[in-house]
């Protein structure tokens, strides 16, 4: 493998219990500090993919690679310190009294304390803004703030890897707006899981679009949000009077 790549997957196949077919066979190649968009219908098999990356699922064929290290029983901790999950409900990964608190508990996982730990935790409050927060409740914050703080709560396990499921979910267009903007200047590699079309031409320069377990598109983000019958084959569709030929001109 290529050390330019921070993520491998090769022939990953996945079935649910019931017999039921989630992967197919995902070949997927990342490279580092790349962003690339996940789209698909619901039920297409992009969370699950998600879920073998950091080893919450494991595929019953093919592997995973984080920055050259192949997911295994041996190296499970390290994988998961590498691959950075931010849930599609904030609330789902912040329960601690205070945000600094919630930051600081990954790291004060693997050991951190003192001045390294209080370190990690202002420079992930720091990449996503919230320096301000550390203090607050995560229950007292808004919608788009609880958001930026897990993917601080992330980043101060400084991953190899960023997966966002639904970033854009249930944010009004400022906060949506904000997070664009800390996604952008944030150095890590990305996969953005997400149905916001607008959103992935925004962040990503490359989409990939999973359908019925297997990827069925893989190109530059405006390409593929051009090709209206691919987005209709695959349950996807811009909003009305989106020209993505048009967005994001110089």
């Amino acid at each position: 493998m290529s050390l330019d790549h921070a993520l491998v997957v090769s022939g990953l196949r996945f079935a649910y219990p019931d017999g039921s077919l989630a992967l197919a066979g995902v070949d997927l190649l990342v490279a580092v500090r790349e962003r690339v968009a996940l789209l698909g219908p619901n039920g297409a098999g992009k969370t699950t993919l998600a879920l073998h990356l950091n080893g919450l699922l494991r595929a019953s064929e093919g592997r995973v690679e984080v920055a050259g290290l192949e997911l295994g029983d041996e190296t499970l901790r390290e994988i998961r310190r590498r691959v950075g999950l931010v849930f599609q409900d904030p609330d789902d990964q912040l329960f601690m009294p205070t945000v600094r608190e919630d930051v600081a508990f990954g790291p004060a996982n693997l050991g951190l304390t003192g001045s390294e730990l209080a370190e990690r935790v202002q420079e992930a409050l720091a990449a996503v803004g919230c320096e301000d927060l550390a203090d607050r409740a995560p229950h007292h914050l808004s919608g788009g703030e609880r958001r930026r703080v897990a993917v601080a709560t992330v980043l101060a396990m400084r991953p190899d890897l960023l997966v966002l499921d639904e970033p854009t979910s249930n944010l009004d267009p400022a906060s949506r707006r904000e997070l664009v903007a800390v996604l952008h200047q944030i150095p890590v590699t990305q996969l953005v899981i997400t149905h916001d079309l607008p959103f992935a031409l925004e962040l990503c320069p490359r989409s990939v679009i999973v359908n019925h377990g297997v990827i069925q598109a893989d190109g530059p983000t405006r390409e593929v949000l051009a090709d209206t019958h691919l987005l209709a084959a695959n349950r996807l569709g811009l909003p009305f009077g989106m020209d993505p030929h048009t967005m994001l001109e110089a």
